[in-house]
């Protein structure tokens, strides 16, 4: 069956062609899962166990099967068109792609795929980064490492429940406090650590973080 490109308003669709500009400057991601909530404005996919939540707006297009045969009968029934959630549902396999800007993501259109799995293999296979920490939070980790050559980089991971911590104590701590112990009692910044991560459309996901080296205590 034909697919049909929708666009977006804010709870109510209507076909429409791709817009001759890009409304952001930013770079584009892209990220493969499954629809687990729907919004008038708003999505949310868990991709490879990561939950993530995109905005929609008038600029959102969305391809799904019989996308323009519900817009059709929803104008003419004298609505602009049908409903996001009367088109994608919960439960959906779909391949965003979007925008982040400053950690808010915005959906600049929303596929139908037959798997929830990533597009690539790159994307599927697990990577892995070694450097010092320069921040930490509880749901992000940011370090800083060297590449060769001279050349240094700086990576910010997500963290989540999924996010595995290893080191010196970690199962001693997590112990005391009942199996949950957040990630900023176990790393600190200065602590060295080596970090297995998986690349989700650009957005990395931490799954594990192993600390080899605690840093030096201040004098």
């Amino acid at each position: 069956m034909r697919r049909t490109f929708v666009a977006l308003a804010l709870g109510a669709l209507v076909v429409a062609g791709w817009p001759a500009t890009p409304a952001f400057a930013q770079p584009t991601k892209t990220a493969r899962g499954t629809v687990t909530a729907m919004a008038a404005d708003s999505i949310g996919v868990k991709v490879q166990g990561v939950d993530m939540k995109f905005n929609v707006d008038s600029k959102t297009t969305v391809e799904a099967r019989g996308a323009g045969t519900k817009s059709r009968a929803a104008q003419a029934a004298g609505a602009a068109g049908p409903k996001l959630g009367e088109v994608v549902k919960v439960g959906d396999n779909v391949e965003v792609t979007y925008h982040d800007t400053n950690g808010t993501l915005h959906a600049a259109k929303i596929r139908a795929v037959a798997s929830a799995g990533p597009a690539t293999a790159a994307e599927a296979a697990p990577k892995s980064s070694n450097g010092t920490v320069k921040s930490v939070s509880g749901t992000s980790l940011s370090i800083s490492g060297s590449s060769g050559g001279g050349a240094t980089f700086d990576q910010t991971f997500t963290i989540d429940s999924k996010t595995k911590v290893v080191g010196r104590g970690a199962g001693t701590k997590a112990a005391a406090a009942g199996g949950k112990v957040a990630i900023t009692d176990l790393v600190a910044a200065g602590d060295k650590v080596s970090v297995s991560f998986h690349d989700m459309g650009g957005t990395l996901h931490a799954s594990e973080v192993r600390v080899t080296a605690k840093a030096a205590p201040s004098k």
